[in-house]
């Protein structure tokens, strides 16, 4: 089950959303308190909690028993951690338990995977089969609730937050259905406050429904329109793809896959909204950045303040001159190429985009600070020609699109007419996808009108389902990751 499926928006959401308020009575002064000293949204909790395993076993359910090891190992290694008193509470007793509850949870990432990905590399470098590869499908949103589970156990070690002694707590942190399968990535000192402090209002419920109808129009209208022209492209045999065509991927994708996870995260924090939470913001217009480094700023923000915090910081930062500075990029970015997939394509754009952070801290930043629309012309020049590895899925195929596009005398003909794969209506929709990546946003501040937006927001929203009855289902990229 997606955010962007009938089957969501029909049934499950309006009957969760439903039984949430209903749980939440009575109101007035006694709101969110209940008879019999429950604490502040207890019954919520467990019917979000339902509902969240619920969603996930629909999506996998061969995988549902995953979810519940990992929430019982981590809430039992949280408590372990927490102890304050006897053999546990030691230093050496307190590390020995972070490295197993680091074992447990990578482990369970790495086998899922990464497992085949190591194994055929090593079967290359020694030139024979020591390994066998294994047919082991991808766990849903496990990059997502390992990373999760991990930002709590560190925390707990260094005592910035206390043990989570009710496992229902535990257990909605790490499967809340709004962020199981693509994030944000939460921090459970943030989310934690949430789960028996927070307060709906009517104005925050309806900000989650306009969030939410913004993020699925994003999905289904530009996103998945831009995605059938890629695929169509990506689809030809390489000989007929022109250097043309290869630019056209190359531009629509780049912003079929900001459409589409923003789009997801922009679902995400609506629904957040809709049922009292405040999840984290992971976008924030990537693509008016002017330079690499405010591009990884502005992008996944959860998943690189992950980095930044739990890897970055412990290997030194910045703080131990500049060579150790720059393999410390090195290494955070080939660890997010290989987060987002167990294939050398990930990993080289990861080292691509740590190459230009580099440079720009070499020198290369200042060089550009002479003119504002060349640095953005580069950046976004830079990250388009990142995102062909992320498409192709092969190093080789990859190295075959970017030969096209930057040696076009080359590569100019073709079986194929540009019509063929572009038609009118794709067109219009890539104009209106690149002016919203910030344009129109920074126009509709200084037009911004509440009446105005509510008749545009029914507007998406009508056009999006109407768009998802008449094609079909498009899963969102960053589940793939």
């Amino acid at each position: 089950m997606v955010f962007s499926s009938m089957i969501f928006i029909w049934a499950f959401l309006p009957i969760v959303f439903i039984l949430d308020k209903l749980a939440g009575l009575p109101g007035g002064k006694n709101a969110g308190r209940r008879e019999g000293g429950l604490p502040r949204n207890f019954l919520q909790n467990i019917l979000l909690l339902i509902a969240s395993l619920f969603f996930y076993a629909w999506g996998q359910p061969d995988y549902l028993w995953l979810l519940l090891v990992s929430i019982l190992a981590n809430y039992a290694l949280g408590l372990l951690l927490g102890c304050k008193k006897g053999a546990l509470s030691g230093r050496t007793s307190r590390l020995l338990l972070l490295l197993a509850g680091l074992f447990v949870n990578l482990g369970i990432l790495g086998y899922y995977k990464y497992f085949n990905f190591f194994a055929n590399t090593l079967n290359r470098v020694l030139g024979r089969q020591l390994l066998e590869m294994r047919q082991i499908a991808l766990p849903l949103g496990i990059s997502f609730f390992t990373f999760q589970a991990l930002t709590y156990l560190i925390d707990l070690y260094k005592e910035k937050i206390p043990a989570e002694k009710n496992i229902l707590n535990m257990a909605l942190y790490l499967s809340f259905f709004p962020k199981i399968t693509q994030g944000p990535i939460e921090k459970y000192r943030d989310f934690a406050p949430q789960l028996a402090g927070r307060r709906q209002s009517l104005q925050k419920m309806s900000e989650g429904i306009r969030r939410f109808i913004y993020g699925l129009a994003k999905k289904v209208i530009l996103a998945d329109m831009l995605g059938v022209c890629v695929d169509r492209i990506y689809g030809l045999e390489i000989g007929d793809v022109t250097s043309g065509f290869a630019w056209i991927a190359a531009l629509f994708y780049s912003l079929q896959l900001y459409y589409d996870f923003s789009g997801y995260s922009d679902m995400a924090v609506g629904l957040g909204k809709m049922f009292g939470f405040d999840l984290s913001e992971n976008f924030n217009y990537p693509y008016l950045a002017s330079s690499i480094t405010e591009f990884w700023r502005r992008w996944h923000m959860t998943l690189m303040s992950w980095f930044r915090e739990y890897l970055y910081f412990p290997l030194g930062g910045s703080r131990k001159g500049k060579v150790r500075t720059y393999i410390n990029i090195f290494i955070v970015f080939m660890a997010s190429g290989l987060w987002h997939g167990a294939s050398w394509d990930f990993i080289c754009w990861g080292l691509y985009h740590a190459v230009f952070q580099v440079a720009e801290r070499l020198g290369l930043a200042k060089l550009l600070e002479k003119t504002r629309v060349v640095k953005h012309i580069y950046a976004c020049l830079v990250v388009c020609v990142g995102w062909v590895f992320f498409r192709a899925g092969d190093v080789t195929l990859a190295l075959q699109y970017l030969k096209r596009m930057f040696l076009p005398w080359m590569y100019t003909a073709s079986g194929y007419a540009l019509q063929e794969i572009v038609n009118h209506r794709t067109l219009l929709v890539f104009v209106c996808a690149a002016l919203g990546c910030g344009i129109v946003q920074i126009v509709g501040k200084r037009l911004k009108n509440s009446a105005a937006e509510l008749v545009y927001c029914m507007v998406l929203l009508a056009c999006s389902i109407m768009t998802m009855v008449s094609s079909t289902y498009s899963a969102f990229l960053y589940m793939n990751f």
